[in-house]
């Protein structure tokens, strides 16, 4: 069986504090799109990964691996799998690629073993990996707190459609969070912006990201694309911790144009929409 693993963007994305433990209290907008990796686990006599992409690791730093691990301990089934991965999402991109992978494995081992973990199991292992799996798991529409153990649901009513542009240079998450400065970063309103999804009002003076600040220093590029996306489609924001830059239109012809003119060029680019 193949499992689709979404990526996701953030509307808004506001770091508000840094804990005692070293992570930081966030409150995001996360949508998923439709963009995906395809993921295939099956048992098998011996471990084996096979991905089209040479650059994915094949050790215990793979969120895949680190997820059947996690698995492994909380069921105690233990096995030796073929991991067949389809990359699509880019990596250091801030679309949650990896930690998605790891929700699809998640989704993957119930239905091979045809169990159905409870929630609150569900939540332990996704944030064992990492702090965006437990979002990319349920692949809906939520507003994500604290280190993304909190998810709470809603219903968008319009449909967006996304232009994704991302530089060829990536953006490390930890160097990211690691000069972020809170005193001069964006603090969207996260409540306001949800409200005008629910009812089809006007997204686009709600969208900010706090971690825009520091990945700017990081990569230059990242400026770049962000004006490039801002005159040709009127919006653009960064997701996550970069190095990926979105613009959101309700109409998709704009945005197609957008994705023409550039697929040729140095920037990875893909149109996409925000699954409901």
């Amino acid at each position: 069986m193949i499992e689709r693993c979404f990526a996701k963007v953030n509307l808004a994305l506001d770091v508000f504090n840094i804990r005692e433990d070293g992570y930081h209290d966030l409150k995001s907008v996360m949508v998923p799109i439709s963009f995906f990796d395809e993921l295939q686990i099956q048992i098998s006599e011996d471990n084996n990964f096979i991905c089209n992409k040479a650059y994915i690791t094949n050790n215990e730093n793979n969120s895949i691996y680190k997820m059947i691990k996690e698995f492994e301990k909380e069921t105690n089934i233990i096995n030796k799998y073929t991991i067949t991965l389809n990359k699509h999402i880019p990596t250091k991109a801030g679309l949650a690629g990896g930690t998605s992978d790891a929700a699809g494995a998640l989704r993957l081992l119930q239905k091979i073993y045809k169990m159905s973990l409870s929630n609150e199991t569900i939540k332990k292992l996704c944030v064992a990996v990492g702090a965006d799996v437990y979002f990319n798991y349920y692949n809906k529409p939520a507003i994500v707190s604290g280190i993304g153990d909190e998810l709470e649901f809603f219903d968008i009513k319009d449909q967006y459609y996304i232009l994704l542009m991302k530089p060829r240079l990536g953006v490390s998450t930890k160097q990211a969070y690691g000069i972020l400065d809170m005193n001069i970063c964006d603090h969207p309103d996260i409540d306001a912006l949800v409200n005008e999804l629910k009812n089809g009002g006007d997204i686009l003076p709600y969208m900010q990201n706090s971690l825009e600040q520091p990945a700017l220093l990081l990569n230059e590029d990242i400026r770049t694309v962000k004006e490039i996306l801002k005159e040709k489609a009127g919006n653009s924001l960064m997701s996550g911790s970069g190095s990926s830059v979105f613009a959101i239109r309700k109409d998709r012809d704009i945005l197609q144009k957008i994705n023409n003119e550039y697929l040729d060029s140095k920037y990875f680019v893909r149109l996409t929409k925000i699954l409901k």
